[in-house]
C-alpha cells in the first residue's frame, strides 16, 4: 500500500496487456478462489455459482467468434468478488451450455474489463499486474474525460479478441437487491463501437447483453450475524445484547439491534460534524424508529460530510452523491498523486509541503469515503423485507463504517455464510438497431443514450427478480 501522507509521482495508465496462460490459470484455481479468502479484502465463501440460462452467452460467444457480432457485457456489480463468480460463468458453464447446443467455443471464454484505477493503491501493486494480463482497463472514476481509458475501452471493443465487460453502475453499493443509478457511460461506449465500426466498413453488430448477478445464502448462519452485530455494539460502546440461541430467533427479533447501531452511529456522526466542523443536524425525529426520518437524517449528515471536502478542494456541492464523491476522489488524488510537478527535482523544502497537502488531501477524502459507503442506504430496506441477505448487506455496510472510523487500512470482513451465487442474463440489446435514432442530431444522441441507460437499468433490476426465482430453496440450520 502507498504511504497516502506523502505526494507521489502521477498515477500512469496501465495498458491491457492479454495473456492467455494468465487466464487459464486463474481458471484452474477458481474452485479454491470461490470457496477460500486468498486475499484479506476478499470475502469469498461463494458456492455454488448457478446460471438458469447460460445458452444466451454462449449463442453471443458463439456469434462473436464468428465475426458476426462485438459484444458488450453490462453486468451487475454489487460485491468485489462478483467478477470471480462471472469467470466461473465463463469458464464453466458457458462452454457446457455450447456442448449441450452442439457447437464447440475457443478457449479461453473471457471477457475485456474496465476497472477502477484506485484499486491496485488499496489492493497492492500485484494487481495492477494480474489486470493487465487478464484484460483489464483502468479509468479514473472522478475524471470527466478519462481520455486514455476511453481510447483504449474503444478500441478493445473494436479490436480484442475477446468481448468488453462494465459495469454501468460505475461502483459497488453493497446492496444485491437495489440498482444506484446507472452512469450513462456504458450507453455511450455502445453507441461509439456502432459508429467506429461504421467508419472502418465493418459490417458486425453490436450487442450489449445485460447481466444480473447477486447473493442469497443457502443455509443463513444466524449465529454469525450474532456474533457480528455483538462486535459492532462492543465497538460502538453500547450493552452487548447476544442471543443464546440465534438460529431459534425470528428474523423481526434482529431488527431492533440493527435499527439501534445505525441509529448510535447516525447520532454520534451527527454530534461529531456538529462540534468540529459546524453542521446543524436534521431536527430531532419524534419517532427514532421512523423510516423516512432515518433517511432524511442520514441524507443531511452525508451531505454535511462531503461538504467538509468540498470545502478543502474548493468544489461545488451539486450533483448526486456519487457523482460528488467520484469528483472528491480525483481532487484527492491529484493533491496526492502530482502531475503538475517533478517531486525529484523539488527542494525539500518545497517537497515537505506537498506531503503536508497530501496528507490533508487523506485525510479530507475520509469523508467522502464515508459517504460513498451509505449512497444506497435507504433506511427502510431490511424493514420493508427482512431477509437474512438484508440484514446481512446491511450490517457489513455498518462494519465498514466502523472499520474506517477505527482506522482499519484493509477490514477482513467476516462470513456470514457460505453464499450461492445466481447469475441471470437478459436479451441482448442491439445496439446497431438504435443507431439511425442516434445518429440524427446532438439532441437525438443524447436522446438514445437516455433511452438505452434506463433499457439497461429496468433489465437489470428484472434480473434481480429472476436471480430471486431461481435461488436454491433454503435449507434450515443443521
Amino acid at each position: 500500500m502507498p504511504k497516502l501522507n506523502r505526494a507521489q509521482p502521477p498515477l500512469g495508465f496501465i495498458p491491457p496487456r492479454y495473456r492467455p496462460w494468465v487466464v487459464q490459470g486463474a481458471y484452474m484455481l477458481l474452485p479454491l478462489m470461490l470457496r477460500l479468502r486468498l486475499r484479506p479484502w476478499l470475502p469469498a465463501g461463494i458456492w455454488p455459482v448457478t446460471c438458469p440460462n447460460p445458452e444466451v452467452l454462449a449463442d453471443c460467444f458463439h456469434q462473436f467468434q464468428a465475426g458476426k457480432i462485438r459484444l458488450i457485457m453490462a453486468f451487475r456489480h454489487s460485491q468485489v468478488d462478483d467478477p470471480i463468480c462471472l469467470s466461473y460463468l465463463f469458464s464453466r458453464l458457458v462452454p457446457r451450455a455450447a456442448r449441450q447446443q452442439g457447437f464447440g467455443l475457443r478457449r479461453p471464454l473471457h471477457s475485456f474489463f474496465m476497472y477502477d484505477r484506485g484499486m491496485p493503491l488499496w489492493a497492492g501493486r500485484w494487481l495492477s499486474w494480474f489486470f493487465a494480463a487478464i484484460g483489464g482497463i483502468p479509468v479514473h472514476r472522478g475524471r470527466r474525460l478519462d481520455l486514455k481509458a476511453l481510447k483504449s475501452v474503444r478500441e478493445q471493443i473494436m479490436t480484442a479478441p475477446l468481448p468488453v465487460t462494465i459495469a454501468p453502475e460505475g461502483a459497488t453499493n453493497g446492496h444485491g437487491e437495489i440498482i444506484s443509478d446507472l452512469e450513462p457511460g456504458t450507453a455511450q461506449l455502445a453507441f461509439w463501437a456502432v459508429e467506429d465500426l461504421q467508419k472502418a466498413g465493418r459490417s458486425e453488430q453490436v450487442l450489449l447483453l445485460p447481466v444480473g448477478l447477486r447473493y442469497v445464502y443457502p443455509r443463513p448462519d444466524w449465529a454469525a450475524l450474532n456474533r457480528l452485530l455483538a462486535q459492532l455494539e462492543a465497538d460502538c460502546g453500547l450493552p452487548v445484547q447476544s442471543f443464546s440461541a440465534p438460529a431459534a430467533m425470528e428474523p423481526e427479533d434482529y431488527y431492533p439491534r440493527l435499527i439501534g447501531l445505525g441509529q448510535h452511529l447516525l447520532a454520534r456522526l451527527e454530534q461529531f460534524y456538529q462540534r468540529f466542523y459546524g453542521f446543524t443536524p436534521a431536527a430531532q425525529p419524534i419517532d427514532n424508529s421512523d423510516s423516512a426520518q432515518i433517511a432524511q437524517r442520514l441524507g443531511h449528515l452525508l451531505d454535511a460530510a462531503l461538504a467538509v471536502g468540498e470545502r478543502f478542494f474548493a468544489l461545488p456541492s451539486t450533483g448526486t452523491l456519487v457523482t460528488r464523491c467520484r469528483r472528491l476522489e480525483e481532487a484527492g488524488w491529484s493533491y496526492i498523486y502530482r502531475e503538475d510537478a517533478d517531486l525529484e527535482q523539488l527542494a525539500p523544502v518545497d517537497r515537505g509541503l506537498a506531503d503536508w497537502m497530501a496528507e490533508q488531501a487523506t485525510l479530507h477524502m475520509r469523508h467522502m469515503r464515508l459517504a460513498e459507503s451509505f449512497v444506497a442506504v435507504t433506511g427502510h430496506y431490511v424493514k420493508d423485507r427482512p431477509t437474512f441477505e438484508r440484514f446481512a448487506e446491511t450490517t457489513l455496510i455498518l462494519f465498514d463504517l466502523v472499520e474506517r472510523i477505527k482506522g482499519t487500512r484493509v477490514p477482513k470482513r467476516p462470513q456470514l455464510g457460505t453464499r450461492q451465487a445466481v447469475i441471470t442474463l437478459g436479451e441482448p440489446i442491439n445496439i446497431s438497431d438504435r443507431w439511425s435514432d442516434y445518429a440524427q442530431s446532438r439532441r437525438s444522441a443524447k436522446a438514445a443514450v437516455e433511452g438505452l441507460t434506463h433499457d439497461i437499468q429496468t433489465a437489470l433490476e428484472e434480473l434481480i427478480l429472476a436471480g430471486d426465482r431461481t435461488a436454491a430453496p433454503r435449507r434450515s440450520p443443521d
